[in-house]
């Protein structure tokens, strides 16, 4: 009779052990799961007025677009706008500063939350809105790049997308990359 109390203890044990395990797994599952619920994408839209002669002012109106296609809000988003350092563009945009008295004034209004004597990184938050929830869409748009050449030229823009839940950042799908060559005033006589 022994062997059978044996092979009950084991069975129990056994139970324990499953039990024990089940129970990790569901927690790992869970924890995984947390992850793969936020699911953000940002971009952007632009559109060029480029001429290739010198004195003509050349610009790029672009909007920033961040999606949540996943199942969990993105809380406490801000965005970083980084124009290449060779400080060839001028860039403008729809943002108030920390003390505007206009931030009631705007609709969608953005704020600028780095030193504004900053010409190459933009940081910006939405004021009206603290997450971008499932399925919704928030754009930082119609943003200029202007620049004025004097002979060849190159830059470029990226973006990246923070908050809460993706603190170090995650990087747009594209960029915006301009470069060309002002023909000079060489006609013949």
């Amino acid at each position: 009779m022994g062997s059978i109390e044996e092979v009950k203890q084991l069975i129990t044990k056994w139970k324990e052990m499953n039990h024990s395990y089940m129970k990790e797994i569901k927690w790992l599952a869970s924890e995984a799961k947390k992850n793969v619920d936020l699911r953000v994408i940002s971009y952007f839209t632009y559109s060029l007025n480029v001429q290739h002669e010198m004195g003509f002012d050349n610009f790029a109106l672009g909007s920033y677009h961040i999606q949540n296609v996943g199942e969990k809000p993105l809380t406490n988003l801000y965005i970083c706008l980084k124009v290449s350092p060779n400080n060839v563009f001028d860039f403008s945009g729809k943002y108030v500063y920390k003390d505007s008295k206009q931030k009631m004034k705007l609709a969608n209004a953005w704020e600028r939350i780095n030193d504004p004597t900053d010409k190459q990184e933009f940081w910006l938050k939405p004021i009206q809105s603290q997450a971008l929830n499932p399925t919704e869409t928030l754009s930082f748009a119609n943003f200029q790049v202007k620049w004025n050449p004097q002979s060849s030229y190159t830059g470029s823009m990226m973006g990246f997308t923070y908050g809460d839940e993706i603190e170090g950042g995650m990087e747009a799908l594209n960029h915006i990359n301009i470069s060309g060559k002002v023909e000079g005033d060489d006609e013949s006589e």
